[in-house]
């Protein structure tokens, strides 16, 4: 036997004691990592447990590396210290697995989802989608939608059109995260299968107010950690470029959650564990839901602080002013490509690598509008602002 024989089989017997160990440790409605579905079977056998592989996977996508230029919710601010995409996912991750281990949830499987959760998002944050929405329906494309761009990213589009090859449940997680919606409690609803997470992703994107539930007790985490990380955080930047004071967050939110990110993060961490309903180790299941959730009166200041959060930063004018230039950027950018693609490429400079790439894929939904969408939505800021005032645009500048 090889000396690579005999390694991978040392590999191989440390990863059984991990599932093994898994079984042991973690709640009985945590989803263990033997039970991860693939969509293609993968003939060799590696020794990292399957959503830990997930993790990995998403990690050296070239969508995960875009991360780093892509707007959370303040863009076009010379200040290095406002939050951006990247970091936003990475303190989800960091939430989501405090959460789950406390829970006896896998973390690894909450890891994956955190960190692929928002990979579909284009530049600009949600005004950015907001518009890229509008031109994917003016173009006789479904409305634009972050997460499921997410999926077509991880899952169709990465490695010249073969995808990650993700588990089921890594993927369901990312499809149903929408942090935006409010719930005090969350119940996982089974998704068996690959058919029948591709009937929820057409259901989602023939419907965007469709409330997707989770299948797993980990993406409910997730989920629910994408509110815990942004709720403060976005109050902290707003306070750093002078849109709102601390006085002036709701009295009964700074008496209830605190007044700074970091108090805000643990009383709402600490609530969320307490009383969350998830099966200890080693117990039987019983007849009551499982669910991640807050206590009632959390769940109903954590509301009030969002509706600030809206009024008062996300809606602010002075958080809206760069969007007119956005917008016109992004219709001029779009016509462009879609006219170029269209002629199979002809006119476009500099050669749009991603989208090559993207052609030589198997899809056959490749058309010029779904390039063109592909393609900007995998832009970070800068890469946009440039692409946009080579072709004559009036770009915004940091301030």
């Amino acid at each position: 036997m090889s000396q690579t024989d005999t390694s991978h089989g040392l590999l191989f017997s440390i990863q059984e004691s991990l599932n093994l160990d898994e079984q042991r440790r973690l709640s009985p409605a945590a989803c263990l990592s033997v039970h991860a579905q693939r969509r293609v079977e993968e003939a060799r056998r590696g020794h990292r447990q399957a959503y830990a592989l997930d993790a990995d996977r998403i990690l050296h996508s070239r969508a995960y590396t875009r991360y780093i230029d892509k707007t959370q919710v303040f863009c076009l601010i010379a200040n290095d210290h406002i939050t951006h995409r990247v970091l936003h996912v990475q303190l989800v991750s960091r939430i989501a697995r405090t959460v789950g281990r406390f829970l006896h949830l896998n973390e690894d499987l909450i890891e994956a989802i955190a960190l692929g959760h928002d990979i579909g998002h284009p530049p600009f944050g949600h005004d950015g989608e907001a518009i890229l929405a509008q031109l994917c329906v003016q173009h006789g494309l479904p409305t634009f939608q972050h997460n499921i761009q997410s999926i077509r990213f991880l899952d169709q589009l990465e490695r010249k059109g073969t995808g990650w090859n993700l588990s089921l449940q890594t993927l369901d997680g990312i499809l149903c995260h929408d942090g935006e919606l409010h719930a005090r409690h969350l119940s996982p609803l089974p998704t068996p299968d690959f058919t029948d997470f591709d009937r929820k992703l057409l259901a989602k994107a023939s419907n965007p107010r469709l409330d997707l539930r989770p299948s797993t007790l980990e993406g409910c985490v997730v989920r629910m950690a994408d509110t815990i990380a942004y709720i403060g955080r976005d109050i902290e930047d707003a306070i750093i470029l002078g849109l709102i004071r601390r006085a002036d967050i709701p009295v009964s939110c700074r008496e209830t959650l605190g007044e700074s990110n970091g108090a805000i993060v643990y009383t709402l961490v600490t609530d969320l564990i307490v009383n969350s309903r998830v099966p200890a180790p080693g117990s039987t299941g019983t007849s009551e839901p499982e669910y991640i959730g807050f206590s009632e009166t959390i769940a109903k200041v954590l509301q009030e602080l969002k509706e600030f959060n809206y009024r008062h930063i996300y809606l602010n004018p002075q958080t809206k002013s760069h969007l007119p230039l956005i917008q016109n950027c992004y219709q001029v950018l779009f016509e462009k490509y879609l006219h170029g693609l269209e002629k199979n490429g002809a006119g476009l400079f500099p050669p749009l690598d991603l989208v090559a790439s993207m052609a030589e894929s198997s899809l056959s939904d490749q058309t010029p509008a779904t390039m063109t969408r592909d393609y900007i939505a995998g832009m970070t800021d800068d890469f946009f602002l440039k692409q946009a005032e080579a072709a004559g645009c009036q770009v915004p500048r940091k301030r």
